[in-house]
């Protein structure tokens, strides 16, 4: 692990007020995602416009058309191309995408299509890397599409979890691509992951569930797959980043 490097923080928000708030808790980074129920989906244009107004932090726009599986036809891969234009527009610093085919592999050369299409920003290849059967060849496939950075919890359900197999990607990317592990990551476990893994970035959620402000609510009705959440938001809290930044600021 190279020392005195700083650890960038980078926070997932899918509202403008989360935005802010990890931006004041110390956030490097934001991802900018929508339905974060289903793992996060492409956000409105509003919404893209309304967060980079809002923070001087660098925003990732999550460009992936649907919940579900990783592996998309050719009009949702329009709608991808579409999207990654829109961001840019936008203002965004950054998209985050994965593609895979039938088999679970990465889909290389649609990959590399869209990197070069998103550039000069930069681009994240996100968790449908911990979907594919081969992590280290997927790793190859990755850098080979020039991707700057790789989400991964190391192909298991926690980015601790998976530690070994994430220090393992460390070190055979030999610093081509970033490895920023993803999922699960609190301050009590930051340091022991970084330590464990040599990585310098860290992704993290941190939503905090908050009651509706509704006063009527109907009980009998569920506008979504997740009744027990109609009258749950989700939030981040400035104070979780801080610890999170906190932690990793004294690290290394």
């Amino acid at each position: 692990m190279t020392p005195n490097l700083p650890i960038s923080v980078e926070i997932v928000v899918d509202c403008v007020a989360s935005a802010r708030a990890a931006e004041r808790g110390g956030a490097t980074r934001l991802e900018l995602c929508s339905n974060l129920i289903e793992g996060g989906v492409t956000p409105s244009a509003g919404l893209i416009e309304l967060t980079r107004a809002a923070v001087t932090i660098g925003v990732f726009v999550m460009i992936r058309p649907r919940g579900g599986d990783f592996y998309y036809d050719a009009e949702e891969f329009e709608i991808m191309q579409r999207d990654i234009a829109a961001a840019k527009r936008l203002g965004a610093d950054g998209v985050v995408f994965g593609l895979l085919d039938v088999n679970g592999n990465i889909d290389i050369v649609r990959t590399r299509e869209l990197v070069e299409l998103a550039r000069p920003l930069g681009v994240t290849f996100h968790r449908a890397f911990d979907m594919t059967p081969d992590p280290f060849r997927a790793l190859e496939c990755v850098c080979g599409a020039g991707v700057d950075r790789l989400l991964t919890s190391g192909g298991e359900q926690t980015a601790p979890q998976g530690s070994v197999t994430i220090a393992k990607l460390v070190e055979k990317a030999h610093g081509r691509i970033a490895i920023m592990p993803g999922s699960g990551i609190k301050p009590e476990n930051a340091r022991a992951l970084v330590e464990q893994t040599g990585v310098r970035e860290l992704h993290a959620g941190l939503r905090t569930s908050l009651p509706s402000p509704m006063l009527h609510r109907n009980p009998r009705i569920s506008m979504g797959s997740a009744s027990d959440q109609e009258y749950q938001r989700f939030v981040v809290l400035e104070e979780n980043v801080r610890k999170l930044c906190e932690a990793a600021s004294h690290i290394g």
